[in-house]
């Protein structure tokens, strides 16, 4: 395949992404038996059969002389097919071009070069003290300054080894640059260069120098598990402009997005709320990290390589027609519905009850799309970047009073800021919580509480709570009544059913039924109403609102109504 024939793809390196991860590079045995360190053995305490091997790079040219048939137990039975060797090695190991003996063993006389790529290689490196490394720190719960990270600052390595060192079922590698061209980006990564790095593609798709970054600001990784962190709600600002700058520039038949497995779903969906693109944006995730025994993430972006340059997903126009989705096990799943249940490669399902599984990647490839959302998604999205406004009236506290205001949610390059990402928290509602016989207003303290917290923000906000399934409803009067309340303060309030609900919410004059979502998805679709809409007008007393300010908040949830029925 020339270049010509290749797709163009960006690659959009997320947070805490196990498949952006590499197990502990823990130093071999090879090297502990040169420095004269204490070996590793398996865990029961018997000697390790064999080194573990990690992709590194030669140094400088290296002449190494294989075997021949070691490739397979079975090769040697079908030693008439084979061409000769290219010498042998006598007794002493020196090679000679024809055979001098019956000992000596026939081999093929290889030159590794530093240009090849990738070798597994025993790991050779120790501590700054001579200690051997056993885990990613020097010492178990060590300080970030004593801890190496694991994640990759982007993606360009793990597609490279997955090139190098992954075959196919017809025995090949190179099994995405083959199909094309990559450019990496590191939109909100899993590892950051803590020391600065220059000359690096930044993510505003130009070049430059990055300086030292900070975990837990710059990047997000969840290892070492101590000194885990995730990112908050103002990075999605950052995740949603990089996103945008990168898709605006054309260049690309589609994107790759990489995130923690839990996450992905959450990201993908608020991808296909808010990202105007007529490309598609697909989700991938790990349940084991890069390298580690049998690891999914290769196979999981090698099928989004396929796909994408398949073009299913193309309509008459060639705009795609299938929405974000996340490619998972070879299943293909719409951003809306996906959800992961479980820990281990396969563990994805379609929630909601009514589809949700597109179609799937056959055993060679082939990209299959059986079913197509009819949702509204990227570029036909009502909540879109392109149709969210600049400003949007928030609701908050003014000597007392509750006053609506609008305040900028865009800059003047049409970034969303960090600041107006909404803060939108999930109620989760269950039976037998009142502490005593009827309606117990204690129960309702965490939610006034949060509440009136939301109010003082001077920002976005609002409530997503998960009731009885399917309906959405509370089991408690009291704590509704505070939600209520919220509702004419100016807070909308979402109602799902809990868990995995496989029916629909029931309508309500003033809290929005979340159809068939998840609390989880239906709190980013909230969010980005919130965007487009801004908060719901609040009455002058919540406890007691007018006709006329109850038929305002009525004609205001309409509005949010109608995009959570066509979304």
């Amino acid at each position: 395949m020339t270049n010509e024939t290749k797709v163009k793809i960006a690659h959009l390196a997320g947070p805490t992404a196990t498949i952006q991860n590499s197990p502990p590079l823990v130093t071999s045995n090879k090297a502990r038996l040169k420095y004269g360190l204490p070996l590793r053995a398996n865990p029961n305490g018997s000697a390790a059969r064999f080194d573990v091997l990690r992709a590194q790079r030669l140094a400088a040219p290296a002449k190494v002389y294989v075997e021949c048939f070691s490739a397979h137990p079975l090769e040697a039975d079908a030693a008439p097919l084979y061409g000769p060797p290219d010498g042998y090695l006598d007794a002493k190991g020196v090679f000679n071009k024809e055979r001098t003996s019956p000992q000596d063993k026939p081999v093929f006389e290889v030159e590794l070069n530093p240009d090849d790529g990738l070798y597994p290689l025993p790991y050779m490196a120790r501590q700054a003290d001579g200690a051997a490394w056993e885990e990613e720190c020097t010492t178990a719960g060590a300080t970030p300054d004593q801890a190496r990270q694991g994640f990759y600052p982007d993606g360009s390595r793990s597609f490279e080894e997955i090139d190098r060192l992954s075959i196919n079922a017809a025995g090949l590698g190179n099994a995405i640059s083959a199909i094309a061209d990559v450019d990496f980006y590191r939109v909100l990564p899993t590892g950051g260069y803590t020391r600065g790095l220059a000359h690096a593609q930044r993510t505003d798709v130009g070049e430059g120098d990055i300086p030292p970054e900070i975990r837990g600001k710059d990047f997000y990784a969840y290892k070492p598990f101590h000194l885990g962190e995730s990112p908050p709600r103002p990075s999605l600002a950052r995740l949603t402009n990089a996103t945008r700058r990168v898709l605006d520039t054309g260049k690309y038949a589609g994107a790759i997005f990489t995130q923690g497995s839990p996450q992905v779903e959450e990201t993908a969906y608020w991808f296909n709320l808010l990202i105007d693109t007529t490309v598609p944006i697909c989700g991938n995730a790990a349940q084991r990290p890069h390298g580690e025994l049998s690891n999914d993430g290769p196979k999981n972006l090698t099928d989004s390589v396929e796909y994408i340059a398949s073009r299913v997903w193309a309509d008459e126009n060639g705009r795609n027609r299938a929405g974000v989705i996340v490619l998972q096990e070879q299943r293909i799943f719409a951003a809306r519905e996906v959800m992961k249940m479980d820990a281990r490669p396969g563990g994805y399902a379609a929630t909601g009850g009514h589809g949700g599984v597109l179609g799937g990647m056959g055993y060679h490839g082939a990209a299959v799309l059986h079913y197509l959302p009819a949702l509204r998604h990227t570029y036909r999205s009502d909540v879109n970047l392109s149709k969210i406004p600049s400003s949007v009236p928030v609701v908050r506290i003014d000597n007392g009073r509750l006053m609506r205001a609008d305040v900028t949610i865009r800059d003047n390059s049409g970034d969303l800021l960090e600041s107006a990402i909404p803060s939108v928290s999930i109620v989760k509602d269950g039976s037998y919580t009142a502490e005593d016989y009827f309606d117990d207003a204690s129960v309702t303290e965490d939610l006034t509480i949060r509440v009136e917290q939301k109010l003082r923000l001077n920002r976005l906000g609002g409530f997503v709570t998960e009731g009885l399934s399917p309906y959405g409803s509370m089991t408690s009067s009291v704590r509704q009544a505070v939600l209520q309340r919220a509702i004419f303060s100016g807070l909308p309030v979402v109602r799902v059913g809990r868990g995995n609900p496989e029916g629909f919410a029931d309508p309500h004059p003033y809290f929005i039924p979340g159809s068939n979502l998840t609390s989880t998805k239906a709190r980013m679709l909230l969010m980005a109403c919130l965007l487009k809409l801004g908060s719901l007008p609040p009455a002058k007393d919540p406890d007691n609102p007018t006709a006329d300010e109850l038929a305002a908040t009525r004609k205001a949830v309409a509005a949010y109504q109608a995009i959570f029925s066509t979304h």
